[in-house]
């Protein structure tokens, strides 16, 4: 049977997970998210985040997050912009569209918006009313390519959507990874100054499903809680969210499995590296994208399973790896092992 590191949501949830979840499971509680431990996990997050005016919200999947919050933001004649690489231009099956807005996708080297990206798609759309109006700047923190904002960068890219009256949306799907990674100097507070909404992905960090969207800005908090139900997210057993939510932030939990996942795809890099390998983008998160000849990937594939990310040229690929909190010491052993005879 092969290892896959294709995915950082292979294995199920992490064991302290399950056993809230079944030590909770005969309680009966509130449904809706009304439940004690969505009270206590929502607590929790604006606790950490150090802003009791935000508002959180449990939802069951990183998709289902993005696509109510755009949608919800947005009126029908605004758009999106985001990099080419974000996954809502290029992995929601169009879930963005499908509501009735427009996502510009900006190339970037890095996966990182930066203002000029942003100016560069206002600058050609200033036919209104018969194009659409620009309203909201989605990142993702890690991006998709496994790089991460700075607090100078985040800082920048607020100021200037605050000056030109856009929307700030995060996507933290992997936010714990970003958060942890050697080279980041952001905190969890930053993103409650310098959003005005974001997420705290679970699914990919130790739950069996969830994030928590956190908004920030007041002006987008009412009715959000409509939007929730008439998309389905509204879950009427909303304590399975909570439950893990609570028991991921009630000690250092989310951190330190999202810290180990990050150490172990480190290990893998410094293999690779080794060996002399050139890689897509340089990461500390759990993500990372070596640049190898079709003989080494053709090798490695027998053992381990992984995704062929971006062809180089006819020679070579870049392929994507993915670590995850249950990512042991024995399989990067045996990983590192494989790479060096490659």
């Amino acid at each position: 049977m092969k290892y896959s590191f294709k995915n950082d949501y292979s294995e199920g949830g992490h064991p302290r997970i399950l056993k809230a979840l079944t030590d909770s499971n005969l309680q009966q509680h509130d449904g809706y998210g009304l439940d004690d431990y969505c009270l206590n996990a929502e607590r929790l997050i604006l606790e950490k985040i150090k802003n009791p005016n935000s508002k959180v919200h449990f939802v069951s999947g990183g998709t289902q997050a993005n696509l109510i919050v755009i949608s919800a933001f947005l009126r029908p004649h605004e758009s999106v912009v985001s990099a080419s690489t974000g996954h809502i231009f290029t992995n929601e099956s169009g879930a963005i569209e499908a509501t009735g807005h427009k996502v510009h996708g900006v190339e970037t080297e890095d996966g990182k918006l930066r203002p000029e990206n942003i100016q560069k798609v206002i600058d050609v759309h200033q036919n209104k009313p018969h194009q659409v109006k620009q309203k909201m700047v989605y990142i993702s923190n890690s991006t998709e390519i496994g790089t991460i904002y700075s607090k100078k960068e985040l800082k920048e890219l607020y100021h200037y959507c605050q000056e030109k009256d856009l929307i700030l949306f995060m996507d933290g799907a992997r936010l714990g990874h970003a958060l942890t990674a050697e080279t980041n100097d952001l905190a969890l507070e930053d993103l409650a100054k310098y959003t005005d909404a974001f997420y705290l992905g679970g699914t990919k960090n130790g739950a069996l499903i969830g994030e928590a969207i956190v908004i920030n800005n007041e002006n987008l908090q009412e009715e959000f809680g409509f939007h929730l139900k008439q998309k389905g997210a509204m879950l009427a057993k909303g304590r399975i969210l909570g439950v893990q939510f609570q028991e991921l932030l009630k000690d250092n939990l989310y951190f330190d499995l999202a810290d180990h996942a990050n150490k172990q795809a480190m290990k893998i890099k410094k293999a690779f590296k080794d060996k002399g390998c050139d890689f897509l983008s340089e990461t500390f998160t759990n993500q990372i994208f070596p640049i190898l000849s079709q003989n080494q990937i053709e090798k490695l594939s027998e053992n381990f399973d992984f995704y062929v990310w971006k062809k180089i040229d006819d020679e070579k690929a870049a392929i994507r790896l993915i670590t995850s909190w249950a990512t042991n010491d024995d399989v990067v052993d045996y990983f590192t092992k494989e790479i060096a005879g490659i």
